[in-house]
């Protein structure tokens, strides 16, 4: 009969405790590896890393996929499509018809006529980046790829477009609170997300070839203006901006008072060009770079 040998007990209690420490040990967050640990990297001292990477990763995929020329399409998230403005407005004539003494209901229902009107932009985006990719199939020497915010809205219908005519085409997302999920028309392989406005705004002009601009809000004003400052100053190449739609845009910008005033020159105005069609705005993307006309 043998007898269990204390040192081998405390020996072996000392190995367990060194193995249970030692996994302890690998789930402490500073045993992560750093490109690993989303608590580490998303230290304010981090910042610029998050910056370059944001950058990096779209741009080793555009370049991989050898994207080098695009067309950037800005406009409203809010526009519907005539199908959707279409339902929005029978769905509210249905509310006013069965409450007609709530104004509410009354209300909705002009918003609802509002977006069967607006929705001509969506045809016309829609219809625009069909036209671009289109070309881009038929002549793959000067082919342009179309690029979008990525949303709903007008950047929904340029995605569309281009899927509808058997091309790709990307969405640059952005987390937003509100009005900001990446519609089903984008290519999978370039739809992106970011979190800094100014990478995002870097990605939209780096091969940007024209940039055709629809009625929008505060976004696409500030891409709008952006870009204007940028082909201004010099510090981007001169690159056709469509505005579509000139009585809107005549309207909610008084261009000739910034001639009048002295705040732009008279020749900066020649960096803009209006449009009311989709086939008026592939036009003078052609003229611009003397392409073969669709």
């Amino acid at each position: 009969m043998t007898t269990k040998n204390p040192l081998d007990e405390r020996h072996l209690g000392s190995a367990s405790e060194a193995l249970t420490q030692a996994l302890e040990l690998q789930d402490h967050p500073s045993y992560r590896l750093s490109f690993a640990d989303s608590e580490f990297l998303m230290q304010d001292e981090l910042r610029p890393v998050r910056l370059q990477l944001e950058y990096l990763k779209p741009q080793l995929v555009l370049e991989q996929h050898n994207v080098k020329a695009t067309v950037v399409v800005f406009g409203s998230a809010r526009f519907l499509s005539p199908e959707q403005a279409a339902l929005q407005l029978a769905a509210a004539q249905q509310h006013c018809t069965l409450a007609p003494d709530d104004s509410n209901n009354e209300q909705l229902v002009q918003q609802a006529k509002r977006q069967v009107r607006n929705s001509r932009y969506y045809v016309e985006a829609q219809r625009f980046a069909e036209l671009v990719t289109r070309h881009s199939q038929q002549c793959p020497k000067s082919a342009l790829m179309i690029i979008s915010g990525g949303g709903p809205g007008v950047m929904e219908a340029a995605n569309r477009g281009a899927y509808q005519a058997g091309g790709k085409s990307i969405g640059l997302n952005i987390v937003l609170p509100h009005e900001q999920r990446p519609n089903p028309y984008i290519t999978p392989e370039f739809c992106f997300q970011f979190h800094y406005f100014a990478i995002r705004k870097m990605h939209f002009l780096q091969r940007a070839r024209a940039l055709v601009a629809f009625p929008g809000g505060f976004g696409t004003l500030d891409e709008l203006f952006e870009t204007l400052t940028l082909l201004q100053t010099g510090k981007a190449s001169q690159v056709p901006v469509v505005l579509f739609d000139e009585q809107f845009w005549r309207k909610l910008i008084n261009f000739e008072l910034l001639v009048e005033e002295g705040l732009i020159s008279p020749q900066d105005l020649a960096l803009i060009r209006f449009v009311d069609t989709a086939e008026a705005a592939w036009q003078v993307i052609c003229e611009n770079y003397q392409l073969p006309p669709a």
